[in-house]
Protein backbone atom coordinates (compact mmCIF):
# COMPACT_ATOMS: atom_id res chain seq x y z
CA UNK A 1 0.00 0.00 0.00
CA UNK A 2 2.63 2.59 0.99
CA UNK A 3 4.28 1.74 -2.47
CA UNK A 4 1.07 2.37 -4.12
CA UNK A 5 0.77 5.29 -2.65
CA UNK A 6 4.12 6.60 -3.28
CA UNK A 7 3.94 5.79 -7.05
CA UNK A 8 0.29 7.61 -6.97
CA UNK A 9 2.18 11.27 -5.02
CA UNK A 10 5.13 10.70 -8.04
CA UNK A 11 2.55 10.79 -10.94
CA UNK A 12 0.48 13.14 -9.28
CA UNK A 13 3.52 15.47 -8.98
CA UNK A 14 4.71 15.31 -12.79
CA UNK A 15 4.46 18.67 -15.01
CA UNK A 16 0.98 18.50 -17.17
CA UNK A 17 3.50 18.23 -20.42
CA UNK A 18 4.70 15.09 -18.70
CA UNK A 19 1.50 13.59 -19.66
CA UNK A 20 1.59 12.19 -23.50
CA UNK A 21 -1.02 12.92 -25.64
CA UNK A 22 -1.53 9.64 -26.23
CA UNK A 23 -2.10 8.43 -22.87
CA UNK A 24 -4.86 11.29 -22.42
CA UNK A 25 -6.39 10.40 -25.93
CA UNK A 26 -6.50 6.82 -25.01
CA UNK A 27 -9.16 7.91 -22.05
CA UNK A 28 -11.85 9.64 -24.10
CA UNK A 29 -14.19 7.32 -25.73
CA UNK A 30 -13.82 7.97 -29.52
CA UNK A 31 -16.60 10.05 -31.18
CA UNK A 32 -17.66 11.65 -28.70
CA UNK A 33 -17.11 15.54 -28.12
CA UNK A 34 -18.43 18.26 -26.57
CA UNK A 35 -21.89 18.44 -27.91
CA UNK A 36 -22.05 14.99 -29.16
CA UNK A 37 -22.22 12.64 -26.02
CA UNK A 38 -22.88 9.18 -28.21
CA UNK A 39 -23.15 6.46 -27.07
CA UNK A 40 -22.00 5.63 -30.46
CA UNK A 41 -20.67 2.30 -32.20
CA UNK A 42 -20.23 0.58 -35.83
CA UNK A 43 -22.60 -1.53 -37.23
CA UNK A 44 -20.38 -4.49 -38.23
CA UNK A 45 -22.80 -4.84 -41.73
CA UNK A 46 -20.22 -1.68 -42.43
CA UNK A 47 -16.76 -4.11 -42.90
CA UNK A 48 -19.09 -7.24 -44.48
CA UNK A 49 -16.65 -7.66 -47.15
CA UNK A 50 -13.69 -7.66 -44.85
CA UNK A 51 -15.60 -10.05 -42.62
CA UNK A 52 -15.92 -12.71 -45.32
CA UNK A 53 -12.21 -12.65 -45.83
CA UNK A 54 -10.98 -12.59 -42.29
CA UNK A 55 -13.03 -12.37 -38.92
CA UNK A 56 -10.18 -11.58 -36.30
CA UNK A 57 -8.41 -9.42 -38.28
CA UNK A 58 -11.57 -7.43 -39.28
CA UNK A 59 -12.00 -7.23 -35.37
CA UNK A 60 -9.10 -6.24 -34.83
CA UNK A 61 -9.72 -3.19 -37.04
CA UNK A 62 -12.33 -2.37 -35.49
CA UNK A 63 -11.06 -1.78 -32.07
CA UNK A 64 -7.94 0.04 -33.73
CA UNK A 65 -11.05 2.64 -34.34
CA UNK A 66 -11.41 2.70 -30.59
CA UNK A 67 -15.23 1.17 -31.15
CA UNK A 68 -16.18 0.06 -27.73
CA UNK A 69 -20.10 -0.99 -28.90
CA UNK A 70 -20.86 -2.94 -32.24
CA UNK A 71 -24.44 -3.83 -33.60
CA UNK A 72 -24.23 -6.85 -35.46
CA UNK A 73 -25.44 -7.91 -38.64
CA UNK A 74 -24.96 -11.96 -38.54
CA UNK A 75 -21.88 -13.78 -36.78
CA UNK A 76 -19.88 -14.78 -40.28
CA UNK A 77 -20.15 -18.38 -39.14
CA UNK A 78 -19.00 -18.99 -35.74
CA UNK A 79 -21.40 -19.84 -32.80
CA UNK A 80 -22.83 -16.83 -31.33
CA UNK A 81 -21.01 -17.47 -27.82
CA UNK A 82 -17.69 -17.44 -30.02
CA UNK A 83 -18.52 -14.73 -31.85
CA UNK A 84 -19.06 -12.68 -28.51
CA UNK A 85 -16.19 -13.94 -26.66
CA UNK A 86 -14.29 -12.60 -30.66
CA UNK A 87 -15.84 -9.07 -29.48
CA UNK A 88 -15.11 -9.56 -25.76
CA UNK A 89 -11.49 -9.94 -26.09
CA UNK A 90 -10.97 -6.73 -27.96
CA UNK A 91 -13.05 -4.51 -25.53
CA UNK A 92 -16.14 -4.26 -27.76
CA UNK A 93 -19.71 -5.05 -26.58
CA UNK A 94 -22.69 -5.92 -29.08
CA UNK A 95 -25.54 -4.23 -28.25
CA UNK A 96 -28.16 -5.44 -30.81
CA UNK A 97 -28.72 -7.40 -33.96
CA UNK A 98 -30.60 -7.29 -37.19
CA UNK A 99 -32.47 -10.55 -37.87
CA UNK A 100 -34.00 -11.50 -41.14
CA UNK A 101 -38.18 -10.76 -41.03
CA UNK A 102 -39.22 -14.07 -41.59
CA UNK A 103 -37.18 -15.44 -38.49
CA UNK A 104 -39.27 -12.90 -36.23
CA UNK A 105 -42.26 -14.00 -37.62
CA UNK A 106 -41.92 -18.24 -37.61
CA UNK A 107 -39.01 -18.60 -34.47
CA UNK A 108 -38.83 -15.37 -32.44
CA UNK A 109 -38.06 -17.85 -29.66
CA UNK A 110 -34.80 -18.97 -31.63
CA UNK A 111 -34.27 -15.21 -32.53
CA UNK A 112 -33.97 -14.79 -27.98
CA UNK A 113 -31.93 -17.96 -27.68
CA UNK A 114 -28.78 -16.50 -30.28
CA UNK A 115 -29.66 -12.77 -28.85
CA UNK A 116 -29.32 -13.92 -25.27
CA UNK A 117 -26.11 -16.13 -26.17
CA UNK A 118 -24.38 -12.66 -27.71
CA UNK A 119 -25.50 -10.82 -24.60
CA UNK A 120 -27.45 -8.62 -26.66
CA UNK A 121 -29.72 -5.73 -25.33
CA UNK A 122 -31.65 -5.42 -28.53
CA UNK A 123 -32.88 -7.70 -31.65
CA UNK A 124 -34.25 -5.30 -34.89
CA UNK A 125 -35.53 -6.33 -38.17
CA UNK A 126 -34.48 -3.96 -41.08
CA UNK A 127 -36.62 -5.30 -43.88
CA UNK A 128 -40.14 -5.85 -44.12
CA UNK A 129 -40.39 -8.78 -47.09
CA UNK A 130 -42.40 -7.55 -49.79
CA UNK A 131 -43.23 -7.49 -53.45
CA UNK A 132 -43.46 -4.36 -55.29
CA UNK A 133 -44.53 -1.45 -53.49
CA UNK A 134 -44.65 -1.92 -49.96
CA UNK A 135 -48.61 -1.56 -49.35
CA UNK A 136 -51.04 -1.20 -46.44
CA UNK A 137 -51.78 -5.18 -46.58
CA UNK A 138 -47.80 -6.24 -45.76
CA UNK A 139 -47.65 -3.38 -43.34
CA UNK A 140 -50.62 -4.29 -41.09
CA UNK A 141 -49.08 -8.15 -41.28
CA UNK A 142 -45.63 -6.72 -40.27
CA UNK A 143 -47.57 -4.69 -37.47
CA UNK A 144 -48.72 -8.23 -35.89
CA UNK A 145 -45.26 -9.58 -36.25
CA UNK A 146 -43.59 -7.00 -34.48
CA UNK A 147 -45.98 -6.83 -31.55
CA UNK A 148 -46.19 -10.82 -30.99
CA UNK A 149 -41.96 -10.72 -31.38
CA UNK A 150 -41.75 -7.40 -28.93
CA UNK A 151 -43.83 -9.29 -26.37
CA UNK A 152 -42.05 -12.59 -26.54
CA UNK A 153 -38.63 -10.57 -26.89
CA UNK A 154 -39.70 -9.13 -23.88
CA UNK A 155 -40.13 -12.05 -21.67
CA UNK A 156 -36.54 -12.52 -21.99
CA UNK A 157 -35.09 -9.01 -21.50
CA UNK A 158 -34.83 -8.32 -25.04
CA UNK A 159 -36.28 -4.91 -26.81
CA UNK A 160 -36.93 -5.17 -30.38
CA UNK A 161 -37.15 -2.58 -33.17
CA UNK A 162 -37.25 -1.92 -36.58
CA UNK A 163 -34.96 -0.06 -38.62
CA UNK A 164 -36.46 2.41 -41.42
CA UNK A 165 -35.46 1.76 -45.01
CA UNK A 166 -36.78 4.39 -47.01
CA UNK A 167 -39.96 2.34 -48.73
CA UNK A 168 -42.37 3.29 -45.35
CA UNK A 169 -43.29 5.89 -46.78
CA UNK A 170 -46.47 5.35 -49.01
CA UNK A 171 -49.09 7.55 -48.60
CA UNK A 172 -51.66 6.37 -46.20
CA UNK A 173 -54.59 8.29 -45.18
CA UNK A 174 -52.97 11.63 -43.82
CA UNK A 175 -49.88 10.46 -43.61
CA UNK A 176 -47.88 7.22 -44.45
CA UNK A 177 -47.83 3.94 -44.42
CA UNK A 178 -44.17 4.66 -41.71
CA UNK A 179 -47.52 6.49 -39.67
CA UNK A 180 -49.09 3.32 -39.49
CA UNK A 181 -46.55 1.01 -38.30
CA UNK A 182 -45.16 3.42 -35.60
CA UNK A 183 -48.90 4.34 -34.40
CA UNK A 184 -49.99 0.72 -34.38
CA UNK A 185 -47.18 -1.15 -32.74
CA UNK A 186 -46.89 -1.19 -28.89
CA UNK A 187 -44.59 1.41 -27.48
CA UNK A 188 -44.10 -0.93 -24.51
CA UNK A 189 -42.44 -3.82 -26.78
CA UNK A 190 -41.99 -1.95 -30.28
CA UNK A 191 -39.33 0.88 -30.42
CA UNK A 192 -37.88 1.89 -33.91
CA UNK A 193 -33.91 2.51 -35.41
CA UNK A 194 -33.86 5.61 -37.69
CA UNK A 195 -31.32 5.33 -40.24
CA UNK A 196 -30.75 8.89 -41.23
CA UNK A 197 -30.05 7.92 -45.12
CA UNK A 198 -33.29 6.07 -45.51
CA UNK A 199 -35.52 8.71 -43.91
CA UNK A 200 -33.50 11.16 -46.29
CA UNK A 201 -33.62 9.15 -49.65
CA UNK A 202 -37.13 8.85 -49.84
CA UNK A 203 -37.30 13.00 -49.49
CA UNK A 204 -38.16 12.65 -45.56
CA UNK A 205 -37.27 14.94 -42.73
CA UNK A 206 -35.50 13.31 -40.13
CA UNK A 207 -35.67 16.18 -37.67
CA UNK A 208 -39.78 16.64 -37.77
CA UNK A 209 -39.99 12.57 -37.61
CA UNK A 210 -37.97 12.85 -33.97
CA UNK A 211 -39.95 15.68 -32.83
CA UNK A 212 -43.33 14.19 -33.91
CA UNK A 213 -42.34 10.50 -32.67
CA UNK A 214 -40.05 11.26 -30.01
CA UNK A 215 -38.56 8.02 -27.31
CA UNK A 216 -40.09 5.72 -30.14
CA UNK A 217 -36.50 6.56 -31.78
CA UNK A 218 -34.53 4.78 -29.17
CA UNK A 219 -31.50 3.66 -31.66
CA UNK A 220 -30.40 5.46 -34.75
CA UNK A 221 -27.95 5.20 -37.59
CA UNK A 222 -25.49 7.48 -38.78
CA UNK A 223 -24.59 8.00 -42.50
CA UNK A 224 -24.24 10.77 -45.19
CA UNK A 225 -25.58 10.84 -48.21
CA UNK A 226 -23.13 11.50 -51.14
CA UNK A 227 -24.09 15.04 -52.39
CA UNK A 228 -26.04 14.95 -56.06
CA UNK A 229 -27.95 11.78 -54.46
CA UNK A 230 -31.12 11.73 -56.10
CA UNK A 231 -34.14 11.89 -53.65
CA UNK A 232 -37.90 11.18 -52.99
CA UNK A 233 -37.74 7.38 -54.25
CA UNK A 234 -39.43 5.08 -51.93
CA UNK A 235 -37.42 2.21 -52.93
CA UNK A 236 -35.41 1.52 -50.05
CA UNK A 237 -32.67 0.42 -52.51
CA UNK A 238 -29.32 3.19 -53.44
CA UNK A 239 -25.99 2.63 -54.99
CA UNK A 240 -23.79 1.46 -51.65
CA UNK A 241 -21.06 4.20 -53.29
CA UNK A 242 -23.89 7.02 -52.15
CA UNK A 243 -22.43 6.47 -48.19
CA UNK A 244 -20.22 9.50 -47.57
CA UNK A 245 -18.62 9.94 -44.00
CA UNK A 246 -20.52 12.05 -41.79
CA UNK A 247 -19.95 15.54 -42.39
CA UNK A 248 -18.91 15.38 -46.04
CA UNK A 249 -22.68 15.26 -47.55
CA UNK A 250 -25.99 16.14 -48.13
CA UNK A 251 -27.90 15.71 -45.04
CA UNK A 252 -27.99 18.27 -42.80
CA UNK A 253 -26.27 16.48 -39.11
CA UNK A 254 -26.36 19.68 -37.22
CA UNK A 255 -29.63 20.16 -36.82
CA UNK A 256 -31.02 16.04 -36.92
CA UNK A 257 -28.15 15.28 -33.97
CA UNK A 258 -29.65 18.10 -32.29
CA UNK A 259 -33.12 16.99 -32.63
CA UNK A 260 -31.82 13.27 -32.09
CA UNK A 261 -30.65 14.96 -28.56
CA UNK A 262 -34.01 16.47 -27.07
CA UNK A 263 -35.48 12.85 -28.28
CA UNK A 264 -33.18 11.15 -25.96
CA UNK A 265 -32.10 8.49 -28.48
CA UNK A 266 -30.37 5.98 -26.35
CA UNK A 267 -27.99 4.12 -28.69
CA UNK A 268 -26.01 5.78 -32.16
CA UNK A 269 -24.15 3.49 -34.97
CA UNK A 270 -22.25 4.51 -37.17
CA UNK A 271 -23.38 2.47 -41.03
CA UNK A 272 -21.43 2.76 -43.57
CA UNK A 273 -21.65 0.95 -46.36
CA UNK A 274 -19.38 2.38 -49.36
CA UNK A 275 -16.20 0.44 -50.74
CA UNK A 276 -14.59 3.20 -48.43
CA UNK A 277 -15.57 2.11 -45.32
CA UNK A 278 -12.54 1.76 -44.03
CA UNK A 279 -10.69 4.96 -44.98
CA UNK A 280 -14.34 6.73 -43.84
CA UNK A 281 -15.10 5.11 -40.21
CA UNK A 282 -12.54 7.05 -38.21
CA UNK A 283 -13.44 10.55 -40.66
CA UNK A 284 -16.99 9.94 -39.68
CA UNK A 285 -15.52 9.97 -35.90
CA UNK A 286 -13.82 12.89 -35.78
CA UNK A 287 -17.00 14.53 -37.02
CA UNK A 288 -18.70 13.93 -34.10
CA UNK A 289 -15.76 14.85 -32.04
CA UNK A 290 -15.90 18.32 -33.35
CA UNK A 291 -19.41 19.06 -34.62
CA UNK A 292 -21.50 21.42 -32.56
CA UNK A 293 -24.71 21.64 -32.00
Amino acid sequence: MKLHSQLLLSWLALPLGALSSESVASAAPVGIGPCFKGPVGLQLYSLREQFKKDVPGTLDKVKGFGIKYAELAGNYNLTPEKFKDQLAARGIEAVGAHFPYEKFRDDVQGIAIEAKALGLKYAGCAWIAHEGDFDEKTCREAIAVFNRAGQALAQHGLKFFYHTHGYEFQPHGKGTLLDLLISETDPNFVSYEMDIFWIVHPGQDPVKLLEKYGKRWELMHLKDMKKGTPTGLLTGHSEVTNDAALGTGQIDLVSVLGAAKKAEVRWYFIEDESPSSEQQIPQSLRYLENVKF
